[in-house]
């Protein structure tokens, strides 16, 4: 079975991307914004937890997600097909 590398590219775009800005989100439901620098700040340029923070992280996030997903999905043909081959 082979993984079609774009929808799964943009499935996981999309769910990490979301999944950040529904974190933040939750986060500052319960804590307010926060402006200090945490883990994801400092790998995602621009990111906080405010509402504009979110916002920035959600696009960070949705093309790290999908450049995530093409590289495994990418991966994970080729190993199928090699193990295809030696079936």
């Amino acid at each position: 079975m082979k993984l079609d590398i774009k929808a799964f590219s943009i499935t996981c775009g999309l769910i990490w991307g979301f999944g950040l800005l529904l974190g933040t989100w939750w986060i500052m439901l319960f804590d307010g914004s926060v402006t200090e620098p945490n883990l994801i700040s400092r790998v995602y340029r621009g990111y906080s937890i405010t509402p504009l923070g979110s916002l920035i992280g959600c696009a960070w996030a949705l093309v790290d997600g999908a450049a995530g997903g093409a590289i495994f999905a990418w991966l994970y043909n080729l190993l199928a097909a090699k193990r295809a081959a030696h079936d």
